[in-house]
């Protein structure tokens, strides 16, 4: 395998002093056991200060809201809740989850698809509620009458929209209503005044593209017009999330590795994937087909950035930047964030269980941990990760694939080739990094009755960094002076 066909992670701030001490990572394995995750809740609150700066160039108002189901964590949480953020619960679970840690419901977004059970208690603590259909709003209306409930502010969320032209939307969803829907949903909530409230309007929309987002933004504002022409008073627009991460510390690795992989498919190079997998991608009569089905590992834009750049973004039906048109209408803004709020704030260790040669020459590593712990390519993300010998002797570079602990021919957590700095030796430990956004706990379960990874919480402190279990972690601990 090539020297320079790397996939370098990007890492910065605690992160790198924590990698830096990889011998009390190892104490930390041996008594916690692998996988172990390990968040950095301070850095989460850094990231939701960027998002907060943006705002303010814009003279913006609004609420940021965490997306809850990208980390399990109770650190997180506990951090989050100590700002002047919101989070956004997608279940009865979270919504508990959330109120325990500190949030009060006027600061919760409900959101995602909701039972008798979740709607209920969202309405018992006066959290906002994102409708994703008509039937929701009028459960929803129903229990409020039946119990007497103070009046629940909704959003409604829209799912796709009319334009002339190309359509907004890039694939479909299964969440929210059709903008051709809004006249009905506005009777319905004329019907519930007393119980329901009308915030404002919000998309979901499965894309990282900016023109397609600035497209549905300008939807959410032409559905605002329609409900104040009813006589509601809409004060807020959610446009979600997808404001994504750079995982990558240099782009040039990002190219040369996808353009590899297009001349592996075709059979101008040897494979550099388990049985010459494609992501996506297969030659067809000498000719390269499909598309590459990854996640764009190394981003230009991304995160607080991101939300710059569309809100600079000069609508094409209205001629004003996004950012003026909600200041025009004095529209408050909200977001959802969970990748981009959870960037640099965790990394999940795996010690190496075994060390192989197949009869094809491939090696293979297994590890004590497996795809569900840690689904970095589940999420279609490629970004290799940083070996911590126990030996300290050098060797040479090494390309291993990266088995994990279930018996399932699936289990990869890596179905490219990885190139290590050299090869590794049971005991030592793999540190996947940039976990904490949807990769560390999003998937993980006891498949097998394999152990789950158990959860530290990092924090600056006299000397360098402290830790503690996930559980026991609140706002203000640790001190570095």
């Amino acid at each position: 395998m090539d020297a320079d066909l790397v996939l370098r992670p990007r890492v910065d701030g605690l992160l790198t002093e924590v990698l830096a001490d990889p011998g009390r990572l190892s104490e930390l394995v041996q008594a916690l056991g692998s996988p172990l995750n390990l968040v950095l809740p301070q850095r989460l609150a850094e990231n939701a200060a960027a998002f907060d700066a943006v705002y303010e160039r814009h003279r913006l108002s609004g609420t940021i809201y965490f997306a809850h189901k990208a980390n399990r964590s109770s650190a997180l949480v506990r951090e989050l809740a100590a700002t002047g953020c919101g989070i956004d619960v997608a279940s009865l679970g979270e919504l508990r989850h959330a109120l325990a840690a500190g949030f009060t419901g006027d600061r919760i977004m409900a959101t995602g698809p909701k039972d008798t059970e979740f709607l209920w208690l969202a309405a018992r603590v006066g959290a906002v509620v994102s409708a994703d259909s008509a039937q929701e709003l009028s459960a929803l209306a129903g229990i409020v009458a039946r119990f007497g409930l103070d009046p629940v502010r909704v959003m409604i969320r829209f799912g796709g929209f009319d334009s002339p032209g190309v359509p907004i939307l890039s694939r479909p969803s299964r969440f929210g209503v059709h903008s051709g829907e809004l006249p009905g949903v506005l009777d319905l909530l004329e019907n519930h005044r007393k119980e329901l409230r009308l915030l404002g309007t919000a998309f979901h929309l499965d894309t990282t593209g900016i023109e397609e987002k600035a497209l549905a933004l300008e939807g959410c504002l032409v559905a605002m017009s329609a409900a104040l022409a009813r006589g509601f008073a809409p004060t807020a627009i959610d446009i979600g999330g997808g404001f994504g991460v750079n995982y990558l510390a240099a782009r040039q690795d990002w190219e040369r590795y996808t353009t590899e992989l297009g001349r592996a498919a075709l059979g101008q190079r040897p494979p550099l994937t388990w049985q010459n997998h494609g992501y996506g991608l297969r030659a067809e009569g000498g000719t390269l087909r499909g598309a590459l089905g990854l996640y764009p590992a190394h981003r230009r834009l991304a995160g607080a950035d991101y939300l710059a750049e569309l809100l600079a973004h000069e609508s094409a039906a209205l001629g004003r930047p996004l950012a003026t048109l909600l200041l025009e209408n004095l529209y408050d803004l909200h977001i959802e964030p969970g990748r981009a709020l959870t960037d640099q704030c965790g990394l999940t260790l795996a010690r190496v269980a075994e060390v192989r040669t197949l009869h094809t020459g491939d090696v293979l590593v297994r590890l004590a941990a497996n795809s569900r712990d840690i689904s970095i390519e589940d999420h279609a993300v490629l970004m290799d990760p940083l070996l911590l010998p126990v030996r300290r002797e050098p060797g040479a570079p090494a390309a291993v694939y990266l088995g994990g602990n279930l018996c399932l021919e699936d289990d990869f957590l890596t179905r490219r080739a990885v190139l290590l700095p050299q090869l590794p030796a049971p005991g030592d430990l793999l540190a996947f990094v940039n976990t904490a956004g949807y990769f560390m706990d999003f998937a993980a379960g006891p498949a097998l009755m394999q152990p789950q990874a158990r959860t530290v919480a990092v924090y600056p402190a006299a000397g360098g960094w402290g830790w503690c279990l996930d559980e026991q972690y609140w706002p203000g601990k640790g001190d570095r002076s």
